[in-house]
């Protein structure tokens, strides 16, 4: 707890907080700890990062993500394809690699992390598109850069390239069908089935997710891909206590996040690593100066992206614990200069985390990307009433919300939802039609199954539009 609130106060990435815990412990550090069990690692890494795929998916706005998935999918698969060739090449003529382990660290580097681009780019105030197509490629390129790694790890560069396009292929519409198969078949559950108490809905969230890519590796499908879809479908389904629900897989990622860096850190051994960090630094020159920005440019060419959100996502392409997570898969294929792959992406990943995250702000005032603070979205959390057939809807209204100086009877509920209590300043009171609601009060809204989702989709627009809403052309989401 207090490594977050240092790197929140400093700047510094959490990730180099965890890391550097990590080589505290460990036997270069105070702590003497001795631990090179890269398989253990590996195996930890990867529940790890379901979490933060999961938590990722939970929060990411289908409205939001819709319009970039076809860009977001580009990224992820051709801008892959051309990062790994583009590294690969300078790992083997700049650093002297042999072509097995200049492919590897050139698919290793070549994801960026989803928990560095969740965590970064939701505290930047970014245009939408760019945000959502980040986080969208980060939560989708996982997969096929796990693909490539264990068969480059497995048998090197592949002589017939069009086998592993088919194979990668296969996996992702596998990983896919099932994770949009166990969301939508989860939250239609969750929807329909009230819960005995409050706290497992949080419990049966994730629980859900976790199958998803449990199915999805079981059917020889990508896993990752399954599970970020999955929660993605659960997180746009208005599901019951959402909001206790988003707090608990927050709670879990950071967790996750902080076992996993640390965990990573303990792997290392610093004093291995100093004629590794030279070649490191100068394949990370190549990935983030010639690779990114060139699969970023190739890949968004067919949707008239403007040249500063290119620039910007070039720039943002984050690497965290994913590529270091993926390093420990030679290890444990005992690839031949396997420990000095290790070593160098993780130099690389320190290096350019550094450069990269801190610099993000700057860069995005610099192309003129920034925009004004917006109003905060409704706080509503939903609760079932089994039995009298309705919904109980509690209604935060936050700073700036458009809801401030509305009547109640102006919000123009659906028939079937009504406003029966308001809580302020610590004072219950059940409001008449005239009674104008203010920021910071607390809403209770007793809506039937039918009207349910009209009168949340109502309540929200008059939160973004105000008491006209509708009517002046801002339409009810």
């Amino acid at each position: 707890m207090a490594a977050v609130r240092i790197s929140s106060r400093s700047g510094l990435p959490s990730l180099l907080v965890y890391l550097g815990i990590g080589v505290l412990m460990g036997q270069d550090g105070i702590g003497d700890i001795h631990f090179s069990d890269a398989e253990m690692t590996q195996v930890i890494g990867y529940a790890a990062l379901v979490v933060i795929l999961a938590e990722g998916g939970l929060g990411t706005k289908w409205k939001e993500i819709k319009p970039v998935l076809p860009a977001a999918s580009a990224m992820a698969l051709a801008g892959v394809a051309i990062s790994v060739g583009v590294t690969a090449a300078g790992a083997h003529y700049l650093v002297g690699l042999e072509w097995r382990q200049a492919f590897i660290i050139g698919a290793v580097v070549s994801s960026t992390d989803a928990a560095a681009v969740f965590s970064v780019l939701r505290k930047i105030p970014l245009p939408a598109r760019v945000t959502a197509t980040l986080e969208a490629e980060s939560g989708f390129n996982d997969a096929p850069v796990v693909i490539l790694v264990v068969a480059f790890s497995t048998q090197g560069p592949v002589e017939h390239w069009y086998h592993l396009l088919f194979e990668i292929a296969l996996e992702l519409a596998i990983g896919a069908a099932i994770g949009i198969a166990v969301g939508w078949l989860g939250s239609w559950g969750m929807r329909h089935v009230a819960l005995p108490a409050s706290g497992l809905y949080p419990i049966a969230v994730m629980a859900i997710s976790l199958t998803a890519y449990a199915a999805g590796a079981l059917a020889h499908g990508s896993g990752f891909l399954a599970v970020y879809l999955a929660s993605m479908v659960l997180g746009n389904a208005k599901l019951p206590h959402w909001p206790a629900t988003r707090g608990f897989a927050d709670g879990l990622g950071w967790i996750a996040q902080i076992g996993m860096f640390v965990l990573l850190g303990l792997l290392v051994t610093p004093h291995e690593m100093g004629d590794d960090i030279l070649p490191a630094i100068l394949i990370g020159l190549v990935l983030t100066a010639v690779a990114r920005p060139l699969s970023v440019v190739i890949s968004l060419l067919p949707f008239r992206v403007p040249w500063q959100e290119q620039a910007l996502m070039s720039w943002a392409g984050l690497r965290g614990a994913v590529p270091i997570i993926l390093a420990t898969i030679p290890m444990v294929n005992g690839v031949e200069e396997s420990r000095r792959i290790f070593n160098i992406v993780f130099v690389l990943v320190v290096v350019y985390t550094l450069v990269q995250g801190p610099t993000l702000p700057w860069l995005a005032r610099t192309l003129h990307l920034g925009k004004g603070p917006e109003a905060d979205d409704l706080g509503i959390e939903s609760a079932p009433l089994e039995r009298l057939r309705g919904h109980l809807l509690s209604v935060a209204i936050p700073e700036g919300s458009k809801m401030h100086g509305v009547e109640v009877n102006e919000l123009r509920l659906p028939p079937g939802a009504a406003v029966t209590l308001v809580v302020r300043d610590g004072k219950s009171f059940v409001p008449l039609p005239t009674t104008v609601l203010r920021r910071g009060d607390e809403l209770l809204v007793v809506a039937t199954n039918p009207v349910r989702d009209a009168a949340e989709q109502r309540l929200r627009a008059v939160g973004q539009g105000g008491k006209l809403a509708g009517w002046l052309g801002t339409a009810d989401p």
